[in-house]
């Protein structure tokens, strides 16, 4: 593509340089060379701004005066979803997982009574089990099992050694390798005997254009479904306890830990190594600051964090009245 030809696409303004100049990729401001386009969001990375050899940058208005004079400015009010934009269409073949096998034909093992719409491919080594169901476009990779009468909808992406049991999975879906969706969950009946385990009998439900991170675990429901909504993200080596519902265009970040029966409403975001309690309830909207620990419920719209979490400016505010308290005790 062309500049001008990206300005269009991602909807920036062209303030400087040629609409004609070729942009053959893509780096960050530090490494980018010639005909490669990048972008600036974070303030924190300013500092590469000047001495960056990119062919053109994504930025806000704010910055475009410090942009060198050789890199064409595309202003933008949100230069990271620009960038991005012109990733989905630079690079279509990387949006989702291609599987290791480039052949159409089927070699893997399908059960006679599983259905695969046309256009389904089942790479060496995996397998599809009796009465599952595969939508058109679909790839299951190398090593991956698909349990009886698990369904899986059309366009999806089911990674390396997966393995789904007891789930309805709903289209576009991205699977990463590793995976684990649909086995029991921890329920034990304790006692001073011994621990008597549960029988678990609900599904794990993963709606449209959800994309789960490689060896994340989501358990099938004890008495009812755990439920992943639409559209969210869920990272590397994620664990999701039964009984959770999860809302639409959620984003958890690598190793978050969700207990059983835990609710979070639509767009909550919650940041890496976090332990959410169960039986807890998170509002729409709100986030939660990455190694923290949810004890209880957390109203929509609110950013929390700590041990145990609370508001982040009182979370804030502790941490610098013990920090005033350490440095004194230091002086006695």
């Amino acid at each position: 593509m062309r500049v001008g030809e990206v300005a269009e696409l991602v909807g920036a303004e062209l303030l400087r340089g040629d609409s004609d100049t070729l942009i053959v990729g893509a780096a960050p401001l530090e490494a980018a060379g010639e005909g490669e386009i990048s972008f600036l969001d974070n303030p924190k990375y300013v500092k590469h701004l000047a001495d960056t050899r990119a062919a053109a940058c994504l930025c806000q208005e704010r910055y475009a005066a410090r942009v060198p004079e050789h890199v064409a400015v595309l202003k933008t009010a949100e230069p990271y979803q620009a960038y991005s934009s012109y990733m989905r269409a630079a690079y279509p073949s990387v949006m989702r997982p291609a599987g290791f096998f480039g052949a159409s034909e089927q070699t893997g093992i399908i059960h006679p009574d599983a259905v695969l719409e046309d256009g389904v491919r089942v790479e060496p080594g995996a397998i599809v089990g009796a009465r599952a169901e595969i939508g058109r476009g679909t790839i299951i990779s190398a090593g991956a099992v698909i349990g009886p009468a698990v369904a899986i909808g059309r366009d999806c992406s089911i990674g390396a050694n997966a393995c789904i049991q007891f789930a309805l999975i709903g289209d576009r879906v991205i699977i990463h390798p590793g995976v684990s969706l649909g086995q029991d969950g921890f329920g034990f009946a304790m006692g001073p005997t011994g621990h008597r385990k549960v029988a678990q009998i609900g599904r794990v439900i993963i709606q449209d254009d959800v994309e789960i991170g490689s060896n994340s675990v989501v358990e099938r429901g004890s008495n009812r479904d755990t439920v992943i909504g639409e559209g969210t993200k869920i990272g590397g080596g994620v664990q999701i306890g039964h009984n959770g519902n999860i809302g639409r265009h959620c984003v958890l970040v690598s190793l978050v830990g969700v207990a059983g029966s835990v609710t979070l409403g639509d767009f909550v975001a919650i940041g890496g190594h976090t332990a959410i309690n169960g039986h807890v309830h998170i509002g729409d909207g709100a986030q939660i600051a990455g190694s923290s620990t949810v004890h209880g419920d957390v109203p929509p719209g609110v950013r929390w964090g700590g041990t145990p979490a609370r508001p982040v400016a009182e979370w804030f505010r502790e941490i610098t009245i013990m920090r005033r308290l350490a440095k004194r005790q230091g002086k006695d």
